[in-house]
């Protein structure tokens, strides 16, 4: 699931906006990938627009509080990937709000562990589809280095 975000990435992130879900599906079955990566893909896309949606305290965004994680995020989010958010955040990369929809994408992934790899997938997919671009040394931190050079 997670080469079919990156995918989608590499071949819309110009674009102000991707096909519709059936047109895209079938652009994506042509690339050779499988219907359940697909579908797992559109279906966590779509939570994720839902996931911006949700309202928070209006000062949640200029909050200066510490994150502490529950013992679900702990056992699900590898201890680089908790790093890398409290680094995001502190570089401020990532806004509160911003890494709290990263978490929750996170948590909505399928199998054990979260490790750097796929969390850095997971944030460029919020930064994208919140803010339409992305800072391109950002950028370079978080594509996969076989997608930075499709993406320039």
């Amino acid at each position: 699931m997670i080469d079919v975000l990156v995918y989608l990435f590499e071949h819309y992130y110009q674009s102000d906006a991707y096909p519709d879900h059936d047109t895209l599906a079938r652009k994506l079955t042509a690339a050779g990938f499988e219907n359940e990566d697909i579908s797992n893909a559109l279906d966590w896309l779509e939570g994720l627009a839902q996931a911006d949606g949700e309202p928070l305290p209006q000062d949640f965004e200029s909050s200066t509080s510490f994150r502490a994680y529950a013992r679900e995020e702990r056992d699900k989010l590898s201890v680089a990937s908790l790093g890398f958010l409290a680094f995001l955040e502190s570089a401020r990369v990532l806004t509160p709000l911003e890494r709290e929809v990263v978490v929750e994408r996170a948590m909505a992934l399928a199998g054990d562990t979260v490790e750097l790899e796929k969390m850095k997938v997971i944030v460029l997919m919020v930064l994208w589809t919140r803010h339409g671009s992305v800072d391109t040394l950002v950028l370079e931190e978080l594509l996969p280095d076989e997608a930075q050079r499709h993406v320039h």
